[in-house]
């Protein structure tokens, strides 16, 4: 039974004149789009900045803009939680008539795979474990891209399966063996990869979206669904646009159980994720779907019309993922946007008044009902969290964020500050360094219960609770600091100092902070980096970009 709509939290705000009253609303993307719902300029799902439009790749291909994100600044507050585990087109054949078909160890048909790769992942990595010092993990390989991209590519992933990690990027979904970093499959794909879920089923399935096979049309209207632990390509559908005359710009998708999910403009569908079988398309009434998050728990985030005219509500309910039946909704505060999730389970939601930057922030904790628990307050510190997949052309999930943690069993919500400046580079290009706090919150009242600070030049992102303990990864320092590297770091519900668990070496740091900003995985005693947007200055540099890095005795 729907539970009665909730108001949301934050201070009143005084709306101007812009995008659905809001002065910092996002511009409308590229490609085009048409009118968004209720009569309102398109918008990127969420309110996140539109994507960019890739200029024109000069001749030759070795000279090139380089490509970089949107967001100038750190999203202030957009996080979500971490999963807490290790973390891919229908009935279309490819341009040429070939159906998907997983392959052997070398990049089908990609400049710059094989025998002119400068080193193995397993060779690169025992240069640098010659330099690691006792109670330090070794690192177990290093990847690098070895593919000729057209101006850089998003790198979507990674999922892991058994002693497979796999990733999609361009038009190949691969999967390395996590022992040594070799490959073990590549799937050609007919056209290129534009969305996907961030976790897999737990059987390790996966079901990827595809760009239309036009470059006119860039429509994410194609799924296929592929087993990551052998790389087979499984069932494959086109979804029909014209049903609701709509587009398919910014895809968001979301794995729950054996379901996944596609939220975009104007529109959600479900599929099974075993056989492909259709199961439910747009929400009944007039309210739309912008996007699901998914896990133990499936929640989306609705625009609703208000009345008045072009206005619109925001709200946030729970659906059950095999029916698309609304189990509970909770109202959002008039003027506030849902931007992520940090827990599905229990509802954590990031909320925002107001510009991406500049804007004002919040944090509602709701029941298991979809009634008002409580919010968080910060005091003085500005709340915020890691969204690697901001840098990809491609928009990012609603569940891809980092920063946040829950602690059921101690009701405890742990938080990343905002990243304060300490020191830059002199040469160019500038590069920066920061610092920052965890801070832990009572989630029955709000209330702080401590903050604690990173070490200098280095910032704590906590990624899970495990033990009564919350886990989180340790960037590396600055390079003048010597003798230290990142690592994974574990602290208790009473603060404190945190404790290491997995001590990245030292020798390792230069190399680590080459994954700005990663997405970071850890399990069973080994954690993996891997950047979300591989890009260069020239193919070359491009070629030689290191994507992911496995550490672990």
């Amino acid at each position: 039974m729907s539970q009665p709509p909730q108001q949301g939290f934050g201070a009143p705000y005084e709306p101007r004149p812009g995008v659905y009253g809001d002065p910092g609303r996002p511009q409308p993307g590229p490609y085009g789009q048409q009118p968004g719902p209720y009569g309102q300029p398109p918008q990127p799902p969420y309110g996140y900045p539109p994507q960019p439009q890739p200029p024109n790749r000069p001749s030759g291909g070795r000279s090139r803009g380089r490509l970089v994100g949107l967001v100038a600044a750190v999203l202030a507050g957009v996080l979500v939680i971490g999963a807490g585990v290790w973390f891919v087109v229908g009935g279309d054949d490819g341009p040429d008539g070939r159906k998907p078909v997983a392959e052997g160890t070398t990049e089908p048909g990609q400049p710059g795979a094989g025998s002119s790769r400068k080193k193995t992942p397993a060779a690169e990595a025992a240069e640098i474990n010659k330099g690691r010092e006792e109670g330090e993990a070794k690192v177990r390989w290093i990847q690098k891209n070895g593919v000729d991209l057209p101006l850089g590519a998003a790198a979507l992933g990674p999922w892991i399966t058994g002693d497979t990690v796999a990733k999609a990027m361009h038009r190949t979904v691969s999967g390395y063996s996590l022992e040594d970093g070799s490959r073990k499959w590549s799937l050609r794909l007919p056209t290129d990869v534009c969305a996907a879920p961030t976790r897999p089923t737990a059987d390790g399935k996966i079901v990827i979206g595809l760009l239309a096979d036009t470059s006119a049309d860039r429509n994410c209207d194609k799924l296929q669904m592929i087993d990551l632990a052998t790389g087979e390509a499984g069932w494959s559908v086109t979804i029909d646009r014209a049903v609701h005359n709509d587009d398919l710009r910014f895809v968001i998708m979301a794995i729950s159980g054996d379901v996944v999910t596609i939220g975009g403009l104007r529109r959600a569908e479900a599929y099974r994720v075993s056989d492909g079988k259709h199961l439910w398309g747009k929400l009944p009434g007039p309210c739309e779907v912008e996007g699901f998050a998914g896990g133990a728990v499936m929640l989306a985030s609705v625009i609703c019309p208000a009345q008045s005219k072009g206005a619109i509500d925001r709200e946030v309910r729970r659906i059950d993922p095999v029916t698309g039946r609304t189990l509970w909704t909770y109202k959002v505060r008039k003027d506030w946007n849902v931007d992520a999730f940090y827990s599905v389970d229990p509802p954590v939601i990031f909320l925002r008044n107001g510009p991406l930057v500049g804007g004002t922030s919040a944090i509602a904790v709701l029941n298991d009902d979809g009634t008002a628990r409580s919010q968080p307050v910060p005091g003085g510190d500005t709340l915020e969290g890691l969204c690697p997949g901001k840098e990809r052309e491609l928009g990012w999930n609603l569940d891809i964020c980092t920063g946040a943690a829950v602690d059921t069993e101690t009701d405890t919500l742990y938080v990343t500050t905002k990243r304060r400046p300490v020191g830059r580079t002199e040469r160019r290009p500038v590069v920066r360094w920061f610092t920052n706090d965890v801070v832990a919150f009572d989630m029955s009242t709000g209330k702080k219960k401590w903050k604690v600070p990173s070490p200098a030049t280095q910032t704590l992102m906590p990624l899970r609770v495990e033990g009564g303990k919350v886990l989180m990864y340790l960037s590396p320092p600055d390079p003048k600091t010597k003798d230290v590297g990142g690592g994974i770091m574990a602290l208790g519900p009473q603060g404190g100092t945190p404790q290491p668990i997995l001590r990245h070496p030292a020798s390792a740091a230069a190399t680590e902070r080459t994954f700005d900003e990663p997405i970071v995985l850890h399990e069973d005693g080994r954690s993996l980096l891997m950047i979300p947007q591989v890009s260069g200055d020239t193919d070359e540099e491009e070629m030689e970009r290191r994507t992911m890095i496995a550490f672990g005795d």
